[in-house]
């Protein structure tokens, strides 16, 4: 079944690309720039998932995914981290707000893939989330989270 992915993302080439990958593996990408475009297209038309990039012009991911999840239409909308920032400090503020995976940039659309499959499946709990972990295809090195 096709699912509507939100990507929010202020760079046009990543958003653009990002976009062509969720529609290439067979969902519906919609598409935000900042975090005032994503708090809108979430009101107008909840997504089933959202990748949030974390350095966006106007509010940063973390605030806008606390934003989303203090209004009950958005709370259960599982959010992913979709950034370069390979932080704990990060991580630890994405946890805190309800950021259920954290995957760095770039990524791939295997792993596009896979982790829509794991949070759109509706059979699952929230509360049955992977715990989050720095996560990316690309990586050469997964021993330092």
């Amino acid at each position: 079944m096709k699912k509507k992915i939100l990507i929010v993302e202020d760079n046009n080439d990543s958003r653009e690309i990002l976009g062509l990958f969720v529609t290439k593996i067979g969902h519906q990408p919609i598409k935000a720039c900042n975090s005032k475009e994503a708090i809108a297209c979430v009101e107008a038309e909840p997504p089933d998932l959202i990748f949030m990039d974390m350095d966006l012009p106007d509010v940063d991911g973390v605030k806008t995914t606390a934003i989303l999840k203090q209004n009950p239409k958005t709370s259960q909308i599982p959010v992913v981290a979709l950034t370069a920032w390979m932080s704990e400090l990060w991580r630890e503020k994405a946890l805190k707000v309800g950021i259920v995976g954290y995957l760095l940039k770039p990524v791939t659309p295997q792993t596009l893939k896979q982790t829509i499959e794991q949070f759109t499946d509706r059979s699952l709990n929230p509360a049955d989330y992977r715990s989050l972990e720095f996560s990316s295809a690309y990586r050469r090195d997964n021993s330092r989270r």
